[in-house]
């Protein structure tokens, strides 16, 4: 979404120099009028709110990396203090690769709902899900790789390294990897779903237009049998509604007591019926049937610009000390601005520059 230098600056308290002080430290950017988030500090809110865009697989691959070397690290050292440093970097490690593979799965089946959800474009949202199942292809072989890393590749390190903190983390990230590899066999099954439906949407929609096409041009019944079709469809939906009053036997009433009993129970549950009579309105009085003259001054904006266009003055300047013959105030003459720039464009010169007047931030324009 671009945000507006005008918006900001009404939350700034209308101080320009507050806008330029986080331009210069580089927190926001200014691109063509719009503001914008740095990177940096837009991925640090991303992180913070779980509302990551992109999935960064990469990231837990360099961790598998960098533990394994770590462990070379561990058995080449021989002083206690250092081997603990590698020790408690590698726990630090694999506390991170649980973390960021919950978080992966959480931000790939979020990001796989709203493209289905939100993507308008058919194709687009097709070739969206597919990259999407592609992501959950390389986040299930890096499980498969921190798994076998601990359970095969560095087993003698896991086992020499005894450890009881380091065990309480490795058990958690057992238990978060099962829990993540049980979500993406979910997600796969979402993912596949989808991409049927995506199928058969588009595969109707594409029948649809052809048939409008036809249609259009008037030849749907000379190119298509649509007549034979419609003549042999029986669907109980394009059949007409037969009512069937079902009229109960008045011996049997008189006779059969349950009869009546449910007859009783009915009453009950619907209550005693009254037949109202419906209120009928009073006669119109003959002040509203008589003839009435509202008076509403409008401004003919030919005229007005017919007088703009011999000034060199900006076109929001000439408005706000044009002398109408009523009282005009400030936000109508932002109204006839905004009606004389959209009727007039073509006789118009619209620069580049803006102008902040009593808090509204206006284009220069100018008459050809």
């Amino acid at each position: 979404m671009d945000y507006k230098r005008s918006f900001a600056l009404e939350l700034a308290d209308d101080d320009d120099n507050r806008i330029n002080f986080l331009i210069d430290y580089g927190v926001i950017r200014e691109n063509g009028g719009a503001l914008e988030l740095d990177d940096q500090y837009l991925d640090f809110f991303e992180q913070v709110l779980d509302v990551n865009e992109e999935i960064n697989v990469s990231y837990i691959n360099e961790n598998i990396k960098s533990i394994k070397d770590n462990i070379i690290f561990y058995f080449n050292e021989n002083n206690e203090n250092r081997k603990y440093n590698y020790l408690r970097f590698i726990k630090k490690t694999i506390r991170k690769i649980g973390i960021v593979t919950l978080k992966s799965v959480v931000d790939l089946r979020r990001n796989v709902d709203n493209t289905f959800k939100n993507e308008p474009n058919y194709k687009n949202k097709k070739l969206k899900l597919e990259r999407l199942d592609e992501k959950r292809d390389l986040v299930g072989n890096l499980i498969d790789q921190t798994l076998q890393l601990i359970q095969q590749d560095e087993e003698t390190f896991f086992k020499t390294a005894t450890d009881y903190e380091l065990n309480t983390i490795i058990a958690n990230l057992r238990f978060t990897l099962n829990d993540c590899s049980h979500n993406l066999l979910d997600i796969e099954r979402q993912i596949i779903d989808y991409l049927n439906q995506i199928k058969l949407q588009g595969a109707f929609s594409e029948k649809i237009r052809k048939l409008k096409y036809l249609r259009d041009h008037y030849t749907i019944e000379a190119d298509t049998n649509i007549r034979q079709v419609m003549a042999q469809a029986k669907q109980v939906l394009f059949e007409t509604r037969i009512a069937e009053p079902l009229n109960l036997s008045l011996e049997h009433l008189q006779n059969d007591e349950g009869v009546l009993m449910s007859i009783q129970k009915i009453a009950k549950r619907f209550g005693a019926r009254k037949n109202y009579q419906p209120l009928l309105a009073d006669r119109i009085s003959d002040e509203f049937l008589e003839d009435s003259i509202e008076e509403e001054m409008m401004i003919d904006l030919e005229a007005v610009f017919s007088q703009f266009s011999p000034t060199s003055d900006h076109l929001f300047r000439f408005i706000q000390h044009y002398d109408f013959v009523e009282n005009v105030d400030f936000e109508e003459r932002v109204t006839l601005f905004c009606q004389m720039v959209s009727q007039f464009e073509s006789q118009l010169v619209i620069s580049e520059k803006y102008e902040t007047v009593n808090g509204v931030e206006h284009i220069l324009v100018y008459p050809k």
